[in-house]
């Protein structure tokens, strides 16, 4: 009658069945990350302990490892996921990468010193296709839990949380085709990682489908994801006759516009620039960029609650989770001009 009681107490101030709350504390999965910690903090609101396999819960770190503090993106990632964290109790240790740095590995080996409950990797090493899995299998092994943001593979066997990265770039050239523009480029970061070969893959079949190109080779220029990186590729691009340039990056878009803008091109007017990420500073460029928005708040709190499921028991399927993205129309896209700007480039170029 007393363990009745008991539940029944808790399931009354958790708001849930005493079914729920018998799951929650015999470790069962099924359970939602929210309604677990509702039940956890009922336990800790009326005064009884928490079951020794709970206990750490009450307070614990997540690491959290960007690539990068940099590009804006990264920074947006983080502050979603720090904060849907925090309200479940829970504390996120940023780690950042910087070139010649602390590597991921570094990182991941403090991170256990530290007796995290978990980790969450944000465009890691798994999203470079040759990368050795070893190091996720390792963390696996040892049944910790993690969740991997963007890059997937197929080969390490957790769950992801990605942008649809196909879907995307179709969008941006469906948007670029409607405009009238036929001779479109693509501006993409290294062939190895996993989220430019999914622009590249994506770049094709919008090509494919909307202008009945399927020779696109010559119109790929692969790149750093730098702004010298876009301004290098935008080159390649404008001498090939391009009056459009799709981007795997914002930072990459705005080193096309600077590209542009270095041959005495305009940017819409003779050149449009589609870039990708939604970045917060992205409405305040000049001109304002048309990019593709990855939906990041979505996506944190869907990488905080699969973490937290792991965490309190549950198994979440060993797959992708596909996030759909957005096309944000703004004025560094226009109509295509009627004259290529290779021509212009070529008069403006020219040194006798």
């Amino acid at each position: 009658m007393a363990m009745t009681m008991r539940l029944a107490d808790i399931a009354a101030h958790a708001g849930v069945s005493e079914a729920t709350v018998s799951r929650v504390l015999n470790g069962r999965a099924g359970v939602a990350p929210a309604t677990r910690q509702a039940v956890l903090t009922a336990l800790d609101v009326l005064g009884y302990e928490r079951p020794p396999r709970l206990r750490q819960q009450r307070t614990g770190l997540i690491g959290l490892i960007v690539p990068e503090l940099t590009n804006p993106i990264f920074p947006a990632f983080a502050q979603v996921i720090e904060n849907t964290l925090a309200l479940s109790g829970y504390t996120a240790v940023l780690c950042a990468m910087t070139p010649g740095g602390i590597r991921e590995d570094d990182y991941t080996e403090l991170l256990l010193e530290r007796g995290v409950s978990g980790i969450i990797f944000v465009n890691g090493e798994h999203a470079d296709s040759r990368s050795d899995r070893a190091r996720y299998l390792r963390l696996i092994e040892r049944g910790l839990p993690i969740v991997l943001v963007n890059g997937y593979r197929e080969d390490i066997e957790a769950p992801f949380i990605s942008n649809d990265d196909v879907t995307s770039l179709e969008m941006a050239v469906a948007h670029l085709a409607s405009l009238g523009h036929r001779r479109i480029g693509l501006a993409v970061g290294q062939d190895r990682f996993v989220p430019s070969i999914r622009k590249t893959e994506g770049f094709r079949r919008g090509m494919a489908e909307h202008l009945g190109v399927t020779d696109v080779d010559d119109l790929i220029v692969n790149t750093l994801f730098t702004v010298e990186g876009g301004q290098a590729a935008a080159q390649r691009l404008l001498d090939l006759g391009c009056t459009a340039i799709c981007c795997g990056s914002d930072i990459i878009a705005i080193g096309a516009v600077r590209g542009a803008r270095g041959r005495g091109l305009r940017v819409p007017e003779d050149v449009s620039v589609v870039g990708f990420d939604d970045s917060p500073l992205t409405p305040y460029l000049d001109p304002p960029l048309t990019t593709i928005r990855q939906p990041v708040r979505e996506m944190g709190l869907a990488v905080v609650s699969t973490l937290l499921e792991e965490i309190g028991g549950g198994r979440v399927p060993r797959t992708e989770l596909l996030y759909r993205p957005e096309l944000v129309v703004r004025r560094s896209t226009a109509p295509a001009p009627a004259r290529l700007p290779v021509a212009a480039d070529a008069s403006a170029g020219r040194r006798d």
